[in-house]
């Protein structure tokens, strides 16, 4: 019997990975995650406090440490310092999100997103009762992407919120400096908000420190709420521990906000956070990593004919154009099935991610050559069919 509650549209990456982990021998690469481990002084530390009985209700802010420690590590990687003050513990930087749209969102309101994007910051939204407007990126020449900051002046015309993630997932794009002050200008003179995830903001590979951030130009009262987590670049996907900086006085108010979503996170994996954040190698060698397995996928990917990609910028995807693709979704689960390799459909990402593919790069040479042979010659065939 259906029962009757809110629905979102299903992810159409978790149908991909349900038939994955169903069959056997599929190298799988349709989840945002490294197969390095987290780091073991985070593990030393989560079980010390478990050990040690810390396993109590913290403070809903977060534990002071950890908040002094996330503003601290902002303070040196970005433009500007960031006061303790402003930093909110959360479970998970999707967590993070949730609380922002629901601190910001009532029902009706317009959420304008860019696309293609991860489904779920527009489920979350429209969880809210959001009315979800995407402004496609587009294309470039080689085969990257650029945000039309004259459309998105108009987009935000009575907008309540815009998120803005960048580097990006899926595709790579990553703002400038230049892109990301425009882009405030436009949100404070239309008076919207500014949700802006900052998940990938060490993967890139230009060699700065990290990507540009609106933590480099936004003022503290200014109307932003960055949003980061200790998933991707201390690679602690399963940990569920993120945080937000919010605009200064609104610390507070948020966290009865928190209170009632999740209160507070669990004090062990705060302490594992705490000892991640100290432990910088975890950082640099997570990037090597990508990096390499950046420079395997362009290598593979070539050669392919009718495969249109060029390296991102950042994050730790390739999103591959497939010319002629209208089934992102049906070939993907066709690539499971015959050639033993799982990928991402484009169109889980939205209508403007169909055509294409996305493959998670953090991954080990050895598994990252098999499952790139796999996928060249399994698009020569199903494409060719």
């Amino acid at each position: 019997m259906g029962m009757d509650i809110v629905g979102i549209p299903g992810s159409r990456i978790v149908e991909v990975a349900r038939l994955a982990f169903a069959t056997p021998d599929v190298d799988f690469l349709c989840f945002g995650e490294s197969d390095r481990p987290s780091p073991g002084v985070a593990r030393d530390a989560l079980v010390r406090a478990v050990d040690a009985g810390d396993t109590r209700y913290p403070d809903v802010r977060g534990l002071p440490e950890l908040r002094h420690a996330i503003a601290d590590y902002l303070t040196g990687l970005h433009a500007r310092p960031v006061a303790e003050s402003r930093v909110q513990v959360a479970a998970s930087g999707m967590a993070a999100i949730t609380i922002a749209l629901t601190a910001l969102v009532s029902a009706g309101q317009r959420v304008v997103v860019h696309s293609p994007i991860w489904p779920n910051i527009g489920n979350a939204a429209r969880l809210r009762g959001a009315i979800v407007e995407e402004i496609d990126l587009t294309p470039t020449e080689d085969h990257g992407f650029r945000l039309d900051l004259d459309r998105l002046d108009s987009m935000l015309i009575g907008a309540r919120v815009f998120v803005l993630n960048s580097p990006n997932n899926p595709t790579g794009w990553t703002a400038t400096a230049e892109e990301l002050a425009a882009i405030l200008a436009i949100a404070r003179r239309r008076g919207v908000w500014l949700i802006s995830d900052e998940v990938y903001s060490r993967l890139v590979y230009d060699g700065s420190l990290a990507a540009p951030s609106l933590l480099d130009v936004a003022e503290p009262d200014d109307r932003v709420m960055v949003c980061n987590s200790f998933s991707k670049a201390w690679v602690m996907t399963g940990w569920r521990l993120g945080w937000l900086v919010v605009p200064d006085a609104v610390r507070d108010p948020l966290a009865d906000i928190v209170e009632a979503i999740h209160s507070g996170v669990a004090p062990f994996a705060q302490r594992a956070g705490i000892a991640a954040m100290g432990d910088t190698a975890t950082v640099s060698g997570i990037l090597a990593h990508c990096a390499a397995g950046r420079a395997l996928v362009g290598e593979a990917l070539s050669g392919l004919n009718g495969g249109r990609y060029t390296a991102p910028p950042g994050a730790f995807y390739a999103f591959i154009g497939v010319d002629g693709l209208t089934d992102s979704l049906a070939l993907s689960l066709d690539l499971v099935r015959r050639h033993g390799v799982a990928v991402a459909p484009g169109v889980a990402f939205g209508p403007a991610g169909e055509g294409s593919l996305r493959l998670c790069f953090a991954q080990s040479p050895e598994r990252l050559a098999r499952a790139m042979t796999r996928l060249r010659d399994g698009l020569r065939a199903e494409m060719g069919r």
